[in-house]
């Protein structure tokens, strides 16, 4: 089956190579023969690769090998493996068939250290179990003798190893929730990005078509001595973003499921092409709830798992999509940990920074515009320097910071603003940074180093002996040997999640 799969993903980028064969053979016979050539070669291709690939789990690690043209294996431990991804592209799923991501983070990024193409889906879950509890098991017993021991996936469970756990759901995103597509600008937009690539796309290939460049320039001008029929364009643009926002959200989200399946959170969602995400509990620190102007608005937002060592976090680390606000963060509270202590605000100080940074560009703007003689362009810097006193103050409501004895959270930005819940036993180190504005405002920023997410954590403008002793209360051992004054002593460290 993976035979007609590969000839099929590899089609966009084989379309190009064909078009070009054809239009500079002239639709000869000549040319027809050498494009069935370039498709017999891709199913091939595939041929081989899918009989050269294998994969063997051991009892301390997934072994992928491959022999197309040179052999290669890859070796991965299983106490590195961070997470299994399992989907289902919408021909492999009319196959019954999957890929198999492994991730180790040690890409850094959004590759995976391992990929299986072609799997059975029944296998593939089976393949994820496997790899998760075996990962544990080894993590627990490092001393454990496992070199040069083979066992097949249908061996039992090593020593300890905890017993399979019925599935926990958290939760099922209704379908109702597709109206908040359209407080995302990520969906909102997504109708113009298609508008703009399609353009793009006719002045790129247009030629190949039949379309010269010339003649799409043609259409412009003559769109253009059109005012009514632009503006209709564009009420139409504004009327149907609404609406393809809440069908791109459906599509990505669909059926969203978040659940505890043994030691993993796992989120299932998409409609062509369904993703299932495992997040090892152990390894989850915190998460991160994010809101955008919109979404502050309708009092909803999205929430992420904050993971030590997980590439392509934002796609990978999503636990929720857009949805109520109270109800997310019961979910959050529930799925990795409750935070409830109140948000300690900032200094006047960060106040008076968070409205000049909001209004003097524009005003340096608007002075310039009028010193050279351009009017409007000084008057629209005005009104953006008006508006920027009513952001410049929500940017400094939205300042925070606060420690409950197990969690650290710091809160900040306006437009798009997030708020980020770390376990103490995942701060690796303190930033401390002070800008000579800084100084003289008496504020500095506090960055909490993770080892998860997007590796650090600030508390932007607080008080000189506010930050301080923020950073002193969660580690106090730590800046005990700076202090003069000694920090409180910190409450015992606990590993359970």
């Amino acid at each position: 089956m993976i035979l007609l799969i590969d000839p099929v993903r590899m089609a966009p980028s084989l379309l190009v190579p064909l078009a070009g064969v054809l239009f500079v053979g002239g639709f000869s016979q000549a040319s027809f023969l050498w494009a069935l050539v370039a498709v017999v070669g891709s199913i091939g291709f595939a041929a081989l690769r899918w009989a050269t690939t294998t994969y063997q789990v051991t009892a301390d690690r997934l072994q992928i090998s491959r022999s197309l043209i040179s052999r290669s294996v890859r070796s991965i431990p299983l106490d590195r493996i961070r997470g299994v991804d399992v989907s289902t592209p919408p021909l492999h799923r009319l196959l019954g068939l999957a890929v198999v991501k492994v991730d180790t983070g040690a890409s850094g990024g959004d590759k995976q250290e391992g990929e299986l193409n072609g799997v059975s889906v029944a296998e593939a879950e089976h393949l994820r179990a496997v790899l998760l509890r075996r990962s544990r098991a080894v993590r627990r017993a490092p001393g454990a003798e496992v070199a040069g021991r083979e066992a097949d996936m249908t061996a039992p469970a090593p020593t300890g190893e905890p017993a399979v756990q019925p599935d926990h759901v958290y939760v099922r995103v209704p379908k109702k929730w597709f109206r908040y597509g359209p407080l995302s600008a990520t969906y909102l937009f997504a109708p113009f990005a298609l508008l703009g690539g399609a353009i793009g796309l006719v002045f790129q290939w247009g030629e190949n078509f039949g379309i010269s460049e010339r003649a799409a320039w043609n259409f412009a001008e003559w769109l253009w001595h059109r005012p009514v029929l632009l503006v209709l364009i564009a009420v139409a643009l504004v009327v149907v973003s609404p609406l393809g926002a809440c069908v791109m959200y459906g599509v990505f989200n669909w059926n969203f499921t978040l659940l505890r399946r043994d030691a993993s959170l796992i989120a299932e969602r998409g409609l062509i092409n369904r993703r299932s995400v495992s997040l090892e509990h152990a390894r989850i620190r915190g998460y991160e709830f994010a809101e955008g102007l919109l979404e502050r608005a309708a009092n909803v937002g999205r929430l992420w798992a904050v993971v030590t060592g997980l590439g392509d976090s934002r796609t990978r680390g999503q636990l929720l999509p857009t949805g109520p606000k109270d109800f997310v963060l019961k979910i959050a509270a529930q799925a990795v940990a409750p935070f409830t202590t109140g948000l300690t605000p900032h200094p006047p100080q960060a106040r008076r920074r968070r409205l000049f940074r909001a209004v003097a560009p524009a005003l340096a703007l608007a002075l310039a515009a009028f010193v050279l003689g351009w009017t409007w362009l000084g008057i629209a810097a005005l009104i953006l320097a008006a508006l920027g006193i009513p952001l410049g103050l929500d940017r400094y409501r939205s300042l925070g910071h606060a420690y409950d004895g197990t969690r650290l959270s710091v809160r900040s930005g306006s437009l798009p603003r997030s708020q980020a819940v770390i376990e103490r036993r995942a701060v690796v180190g303190w930033t401390i940074r002070q800008t000579w504005f800084q100084r003289k405002a008496n504020v500095l920023t506090v960055i909490a180093g993770v080892g998860a997410g997007t590796g650090g954590y600030s508390a932007i403008d607080a008080g000189d002996s506010q930050g301080v002793h923020f950073a002193a209360t969660v580690t106090p051992d730590w800046l005990a040997p700076f202090l003069t004054t000694p920090p409180p002593p910190a409450p015992p460290l606990s590993d359970t999640p």
